[in-house]
């Protein structure tokens, strides 16, 4: 049974039983927007850990990959490194991401996301891309990527121009929704251990 463990800036800790702490190897939290993936900042920005139980810090539990500050949604813990390192080696764990995009992201702009974009990062590519509609001058698109370079979503869309205004496409929010199997169903700042049976799954997803 998946038990949802809800936190707050507070702190509050959790009931949490012995067993599912000794036998979970993963921690699936859901991060909010303007907070920081690491353990402490130079800035004194707000970190993930801040809005996490203190255990997570003190017992060296770590996130597998990287959200940036002004990206939200699904992000993995884990304390054991072979985890860690599988995860996020290139190409063996897709993640999908709902952007809203600022301009017109038509279908011309998806087959060039597909086919990549050459940028001083590498080539910029996606997986697949799905357009869902739009609100005003706002685009609302599903993407997946097969691996991530730092910002790889908001270079690519920036390289990209809207057709009537010829200004470059802007990302305005980007939340990650899965990654692998496991898909974001906690509200924002909080988090769940993953069950043995979406550990084993994931796995095995990263490995094939």
């Amino acid at each position: 049974m998946i038990i949802i463990r809800s936190t707050n800036i507070n702190r509050q800790e959790p009931i949490i039983p012995n067993e599912q702490c000794d036998n979970s190897r993963i921690i699936l939290f859901n991060k909010p927007k303007g907070v920081v993936v690491t353990r402490s900042d130079e800035l004194a920005r707000r970190t993930v850990y801040d809005l996490l139980p203190e255990f997570l810090f003190k017992d060296g539990w770590m996130p597998v990959g990287r959200l940036d500050l002004d990206s939200k949604g699904i992000i993995l813990f884990t304390r054991d490194g072979h985890i860690s390192e599988l995860l996020t080696r290139p190409g063996t764990c897709t993640k999908v991401y709902e952007l809203w995009v600022r301009g017109m992201v038509t279908e011309a702009h998806c087959r060039q996301a597909l086919d990549g974009i050459e940028s001083q990062f590498g080539l910029l590519k996606v997986e697949s891309i799905k357009l869902l509609g739009g609100s005003g001058p706002k685009t609302r698109i599903m993407v997946e990527l097969n691996e991530g370079k730092n910002r790889h979503l908001r270079r690519l869309f920036g390289a990209l121009k809207d057709p009537k205004f010829q200004t470059p496409l802007k990302v305005l929010e980007l939340k990650r929704i899965q990654i692998g199997c496991i898909k974001l169903d906690v509200s924002s700042a909080c988090w769940r251990f993953l069950t043995a049976k979406e550990e084993k799954s994931l796995i095995q997803c990263a490995k094939l």
